[in-house]
């Protein structure tokens, strides 16, 4: 299995905005082929004395950490899936940074291969 991970603030007041282009994106991406998409919203994360998730995203006074993930077969598919999505116009506005209703900049993401399930 292989792991698209996201950390990303989100303005409290944009919540319903993340969440409808989150929803959209979840669509597209489980259409071309990602097993699942998971968005979640922080409850218990705070500053820690040298990182955290606050920290990571330089949090702001009425933002809110958002943690999402997309499961593929292994990173091949993963590739094969992000091609095909990068390219699906439904997703056009969604790329542009003023649409967005969080910070781009400050989004953190990477790809993981699974070592572990249970």
């Amino acid at each position: 299995m292989y792991v698209d991970g996201f950390v990303v603030p989100v303005p409290k007041g944009k919540k319903q905005a993340y969440i409808k282009m989150a929803r959209k994106a979840a669509k597209v991406w489980r259409e071309h082929g990602a097993l699942e998409v998971r968005e979640c919203i922080a409850n218990d994360v705070k500053p820690g004395k040298w990182t955290s998730f606050p920290q990571a995203v330089k949090l702001k006074k009425g933002e809110v950490v958002w943690f999402s993930y997309i499961v593929y077969r292994n990173r091949r598919q993963r590739d094969q899936v992000m091609a095909k999505v990068m390219k699906d116009k439904r997703l056009a506005d969604m790329m542009d940074p003023k649409k967005m209703p969080f910070d781009g900049k400050r989004m953190i993401f990477g790809g993981f291969e699974v070592q572990v399930a249970a």
